[in-house]
């Protein structure tokens, strides 16, 4: 597998984005459960007509472009915002990037770490669920590792990689629209209905002195690359972020909400956001399940 991986990632990126859209369809149609849960949540959170049957093709294409991202050429990125990061980075203090499942949230970090990570020497930390699979995990900690980018896994070890990169100064992005396991979030409403919701990105958003900045990477059509788009905290939302647990886990799922209502046709609505928690796994010390991130980063 990892040999059809590395030749994928030679491939151009429109052919592989065609691809990933059939096989986005083809996914769709061979799975009932996905489709039910496709359909459930459009709805909940109501996306209708070509923007919701686009998001079918668009699931598939963030699967499909991952080898490309991985180990390809360098694609093209545009940015929106990158004026708030470079403010964040001159004061000296930890920023924290808050990235729904919207568009590619893969080439956020990588982008961030060709940018700002190596010239302006501020890494970024991500936090990434370990596969099951010893293959696939060996290759996403290959993809992984790069020069300013670095992968956290989730293991309370993870958590004080993130910890300790903050408090460096350094950059850290995690997806807060991720399912953690049981008794590592709280209920708190998405698109009004409640969801299992992680609490790890609100302590890290309450660390002192941490700039909170959503960002998503929106997919260019006819793969002609990316554009990453980023927020201030402040900017995006009326309100401060809540000391309150279940209170902040509410806020940050209303940010998220208002990220992916920019571009809904790009958001993985297959994505069982409102399924009951897995239990909390612990292998040992300094290890086990700590917080999840995503399956992905």
């Amino acid at each position: 597998m990892t040999r059809v991986v590395l030749l994928l990632a030679r491939w151009p990126l429109p052919l592989l984005q065609a691809l990933g859209w059939l096989g986005g369809w083809l996914a769709w149609l061979a799975s009932p459960t996905y489709r039910r849960h496709w359909r459930a949540h459009t709805r909940l959170a109501g996306v209708r007509g070509w923007v919701r049957w686009a998001s079918v093709g668009a699931a598939g294409q963030q699967v499909a472009e991952l080898p490309r991202l991985w180990f390809g050429a360098p694609v093209p990125v545009g940015w929106e915002g990158a004026a708030y990061i470079e403010a964040a980075l001159a004061q000296g203090q930890g920023v924290l990037f808050l990235t729904p499942h919207l568009g590619c949230f893969e080439v956020t970090a990588r982008a961030y770490a060709e940018r700002f990570g190596v010239p302006a020497g501020k890494p970024i930390t991500v936090l990434y669920r370990p596969s099951r699979h010893p293959w696939l995990d060996a290759l996403l900690r290959q993809a992984r590792q790069r020069p300013g980018l670095a992968a956290a896994p989730t293991t309370l070890a993870g958590v004080r990689q993130l910890m300790q990169a903050l408090r460096r100064g350094e950059a850290v992005g995690l997806l807060p629209d991720q399912v953690p396991p049981e008794g590592l979030g709280v209920w708190a409403p998405f698109f009004g209905q409640p969801a299992y919701t992680m609490t790890l990105a609100a302590r890290l958003a309450q660390q002192p002195g941490v700039q909170v900045l959503l960002a998503w990477g929106q997919r260019r059509s006819w793969g002609r690359g990316y554009v990453v788009h980023v927020q201030p905290w402040a900017l995006a939302m009326e309100e401060p972020l809540a000391a309150d647990a279940a209170l902040a886990a509410a806020q940050i799922n209303r940010a998220m909400e208002r990220l992916i209502g920019r571009a809904p046709d790009q958001y993985l609505w297959g994505y069982a956001r409102y399924k009951t928690p897995r239990p909390l796994r612990i292998d040992g010390p300094g290890r086990g399940d700590a917080e999840q991130g995503s399956d992905r980063r």
